[in-house]
């Protein structure tokens, strides 16, 4: 297995990935708090429930199984 030297230009290209991962999940979910709002009058229960539903599959589509929910 290679080992791979860490540099400065290796921490800031991964850590600028995970802000920007950060930043669109954060718009992500107040995005879904408006629809809450605007849709169910603040109750997150349907929201949740569809997440779940669709983070499934999501999951399932790619390999036809569950198995990375294995791994939790």
């Amino acid at each position: 297995m290679p080992k791979h030297k860490i540099t400065l230009q290796y921490l800031a290209k991964n850590i600028s990935i995970i802000i920007g991962l950060v930043l669109i999940w954060r718009g992500i979910w107040y995005v879904l708090d408006g629809l809450d709002k605007w849709f169910f009058d603040g109750s997150h229960t349907w929201t949740a429930l569809g997440g779940i539903i669709v983070g499934l599959i999501i999951l399932y589509l790619p390999d036809k199984d569950l198995k990375e929910i294995e791994k939790l």
